[in-house]
């Protein structure tokens, strides 16, 4: 039968970008995908409704989670830092390789020596 593995195939397929679609959508609309300070703005509205959203779930379920670890992070001074350390690379960069050229060259000179 391989129309019915096509067809399911398919069904896979159109699910999974369905979902994605809708998963980039929900992204786009909350303003995750706009700028830094909008992206933390939205990550904070997050933070706080997850601890009620959490809530409502144990008593729907009826189970016990453990407690959340309280973690500080910032995604927008994580990014500046990379971009900094990068940028700082970059421009020490050809310094960096003049400096260990000559200390090549002056090793090879005192090996001819």
């Amino acid at each position: 039968k391989p129309d019915s593995n096509l067809t399911q195939t398919f069904n896979r397929l159109a699910t999974k970008v369905t979902i994605a679609g809708g998963a980039l959508y929900v992204a786009y609309d909350s303003g995750l995908l706009g700028g830094s300070e909008q992206g933390s703005e939205v990550l904070g509205k997050a933070k706080a409704a997850f601890p009620p959203a959490v809530d409502e779930w144990v008593k729907y379920f009826g189970f016990e989670l453990p407690a959340f670890p309280k973690i500080g992070f910032a995604p927008v001074e994580a990014w500046n830092s990379g971009v900094h350390s990068s940028i700082s690379a970059l421009s020490s960069g050809p310094t960096a390789v003049g400096d260990y050229t000559n200390q090549g060259l002056q090793y090879l000179k005192d090996l001819a020596k």
